[in-house]
C-alpha cells in the first residue's frame, strides 16, 4: 500500500508500540521467574541505608519554624524568577517595565519588613527570648 501525499505513515508508530510492549513484557516476565523467594523475614521489612543499622523511630517532630522558614525561601526565591525573566527583557519593556519592578520589588521589601518585625523569621523559642532580654539586663 503506497501512501498518497498528505496521509501520515502510520507503521513506524505501530512497530514502536510493539516493541515496548514486548519489552516490558519481557522484564516483567524475566523477573518473575529469575526473582528472588517470596520468603519474608523482620530483617526484610527493616529500613537499610548504606550498611548502617538503623536505631529508633524514624518519625520524629521537625519544628515549625522550620517549615515557616522553608515556605518563605520558595517563596522569595520564586520572585528571583520574576526579576530575571525583566532582566532578560528589560529593554522591550522600558521604563514602564522598570517602573513595574520598582513596584514588585516595593511589595517585597515591604512583605520582608512585615514578616521580620512580625517575629515570622525568629527561630528563637519564646523562653530564648526571655533568657537573652534577661541577659541584657
Amino acid at each position: 500500500m503506497e501512501a498518497t501525499v498528505g496521509s501520515p505513515v502510520i507503521w513506524p508508530l505501530v512497530v514502536y508500540i510493539a516493541a515496548v510492549i514486548a519489552m516490558v513484557g519481557a522484564m516483567v516476565g524475566l523477573s518473575a521467574l529469575l526473582g528472588g523467594s517470596k520468603k519474608r523475614t523482620q530483617a526484610t521489612n527493616e529500613p537499610f541505608e548504606c550498611g548502617v543499622v538503623s536505631y529508633g523511630s524514624a518519625h520524629y517532630r521537625v519544628p515549625i519554624p522550620f517549615f515557616l522558614f522553608a515556605i518563605f525561601f520558595v517563596i522569595f526565591d520564586l520572585e528571583a524568577v520574576f526579576l530575571f525573566s525583566y532582566a532578560i527583557a528589560f529593554r522591550e519593556v522600558g521604563w514602564p517595565g522598570y517602573i513595574e519592578v520598582l513596584i514588585f520589588v516595593g511589595i517585597l521589601v515591604a512583605a520582608l519588613v512585615y514578616l521580620w518585625r512580625l517575629g515570622a523569621l525568629d527561630w528563637r523559642t519564646a523562653k530564648q527570648i526571655q533568657q537573652q532580654s534577661s541577659y541584657k539586663k
